[in-house]
């Protein structure tokens, strides 16, 4: 047990995982844009063939939280909101405070088995990038750009698109717009007194604008909004490298099912009602750094295997051809070839490092470093 723990924490190891994603998320792109012209003549098959080909690029990172990390995520919700989560579309609104929290929310999808079909609004730029970008274009992802007059017809229309949705989807939002820090927190408590609103401790105000034209346009396709609450125990702050390195967290989530004809149409009573449900949200990580956990009774799904599976397949498929490769350069004794290997490898490494540090509090976002016009709250 101990040496699989110094195996996971090698290069070598993270480099094998990094050619699996690459190699399989570029042929999982070009099956997606094969699909192409099946939209015009079946849309519906389309997409469902895409909500699979889109499972097994983020099924790879769910299989790396819950199998190579060996995480666990803990559940807090009421019983008969369970018995729901899965079999309805919803809006998933999450804190944005940890380097993984997108991670767990995944894993949160996968457990009840709608990480194919899941979506966010994410920023335009995204769209661009091989691999993630284009696979959540092909699951018709609703991009911004976080201009507001630019991105409100365009998110509405995207939103409207996803009312004939073939599968079960869960929507997921992040509110607060950039991922928490202590600079940005300040900046947003000093919003809040300035528009006479109750101080957070462990949030930044949400971005009400966004959160109404999502509701407004899931209206009669979604069923609720699970409002999710995620914190870590002993005080951790995970990140991917941490992750990537098979170190194990345990992630806590409370999740809350609210019906979303019970939210306002109105934009202000909207905005009114997700201002208060922060307040609730930051209760609710309060209550978790005094107790150690959140209300509720604990109803943890447990984690499927599929994951696991589609990560065996494609590192057999991918893995066998290329390390056979590498062995068949190696052996024809070439010092060019050699050295052309090794610098493959080594630039390999150091752009891993680099992907995986761009995920760092550090280097989130300046969204939010700012303050905000009025009208973008």
């Amino acid at each position: 047990m101990a040496l699989l723990q110094v195996l996971k924490g090698q290069v070598l190891c993270h480099l094998l995982i990094l050619c699996v994603f690459v190699v399989s998320g570029l042929i999982i792109n070009l099956l997606q844009l094969l699909t192409l012209p099946l939209w015009g003549a079946s849309k519906q098959l389309a997409r469902k063939l895409n909500c699979r080909l889109g499972y097994c690029i983020s099924s790879q990172m769910v299989w790396l939280l819950e199998w190579w990390s060996g995480s666990e995520c803990t559940l807090y919700t009421n019983p008969d909101s369970y018995r729901l989560y899965g079999n309805e579309n919803a809006i998933v609104i999450l804190n944005h405070a940890f380097e993984i929290d997108f991670l767990c929310g995944w894993t949160f999808c996968d457990r009840f088995g709608v990480l194919g079909s899941s979506k966010v609004m994410a920023k335009k730029e995204l769209s661009y990038v091989p691999l993630i970008g284009w696979m959540w274009y092909f699951q018709e992802i609703v991009f911004c750009k976080r201009k507001w007059e630019e991105d409100r017809r365009n998110v509405a229309e995207s939103l409207q698109n996803l009312r004939d949705y073939p599968e079960n989807f869960w929507f997921l939002l992040f509110c607060e717009g950039t991922r928490f820090t202590p600079h940005k927190h300040h900046i947003s408590m000093e919003v809040a007194d300035s528009k006479g609103l109750p101080r957070l401790k462990h949030h930044l105000l949400p971005r009400t604008k966004g959160f109404w034209v999502t509701v407004q346009n899931l209206r009669g396709t979604v069923s609720a909004v699970y409002d999710s609450t995620l914190n870590f125990r002993n005080n951790e702050t995970p990140t991917l490298r941490g992750v990537l390195s098979g170190k194990k967290y345990h992630a806590d989530l409370y999740v809350r099912r609210i019906p979303l004809d019970s939210i306002p149409e109105d934009e202000a009573e909207c905005a009114a009602w997700l201002h208060k449900l922060y307040q609730e949200k930051d209760s609710f990580q309060e209550h978790y750094v005094q107790s150690g956990r959140f209300p509720g009774p604990v109803l943890s799904p447990p984690r499927r295997c599929w994951s696991l599976l589609n990560w065996i397949l494609w590192a057999g498929l991918v893995l066998g051809p290329l390390l056979l490769l590498l062995l068949r350069l190696l052996q024809s004794g070439s010092t060019l070839t050699i050295v052309t290997t090794l610098a493959i490898c080594i630039a390999v490494s150091g752009a891993v490092h680099w992907m995986i540090g761009q995920t760092e509090i550090k280097k989130s976002s300046g969204y939010g470093n700012k303050e905000a016009p009025a009208n973008n709250n």
